[in-house]
């Protein structure tokens, strides 16, 4: 019996976690002592009427009979699955994390400076002469983003001659995607179970 999806871990596709769960047992049958072909034998023949050598495999599973293991396999795979899903929520969770911690393009961002120690070519802090306290600069730690519109101006085409002869305001599809998709990562964060925000986040505040 062996659970081998632990909570943290990269999140596997059906396929990935079943073809996985395959050579697990597939190795634990090889250790015991099985042949290629055992396992199908070992499903369909009852306990009682196992030649001695396949129970001495089933034995050597450490398990009274395969339908023992088979049902221990099943009850470590209910674990398997469900750490599995908790990986994927936690990697929606991340994900969404990341996307929100961007800025909204309708917003822009500011600017942000910050003050630092001035140092020369060769490295060294430099100080002022006369007092000895730092000698510091203000630096840009982040760059201006204007914000961008959230209505742009389509031209409209007179449909004979092609012409164009005015136009609208309408929605700005880059500011609608943005929107969109924040939406998108905060629903996937609301819906998140705080088993998987408090593993993603140990110091947050658990939630009700």
């Amino acid at each position: 019996m062996t659970v081998f999806i632990k909570k943290g871990d990269a999140p596997l596709s059906v396929r990935q976690a079943t073809k996985r769960g395959m050579a697990y047992v597939a190795a634990e049958l090889a250790q015991a002592g099985a042949r290629t072909g055992d396992e199908e034998i070992l499903r369909v023949i009852p306990q009682e009427n196992l030649p001695a050598r396949l129970l001495d495999v089933v034995k050597a599973l450490g398990h009274v009979s395969y339908e023992a293991f088979a049902l221990g396999w099943e009850a470590d795979n209910l674990v398997n699955g469900a750490n599995n899903l908790f990986n994927h929520q936690l990697a929606a969770y991340r994900a969404a994390q990341a996307r929100l911690a961007r800025y909204r393009l309708a917003d822009g961002r500011p600017e942000v400076t910050e003050e630092r120690q001035v140092i020369d070519e060769q490295g060294t802090p430099l100080f002022h002469e006369a007092t000895g306290e730092p000698l510091m600069e203000t630096v840009v730690a982040q760059a201006a983003i204007d914000p961008i519109p959230m209505e742009i101006d389509q031209p409209l085409y007179d449909e004979t001659t092609g012409e164009q002869t005015g136009s609208i305001m309408v929605p700005n599809p880059d500011a609608e995607r943005d929107d969109e998709q924040r939406t998108a990562a905060q629903t996937v964060i609301d819906q998140t179970p705080a088993e998987v925000i408090q593993f993603a986040d140990p110091d947050a505040e658990p939630t009700a």
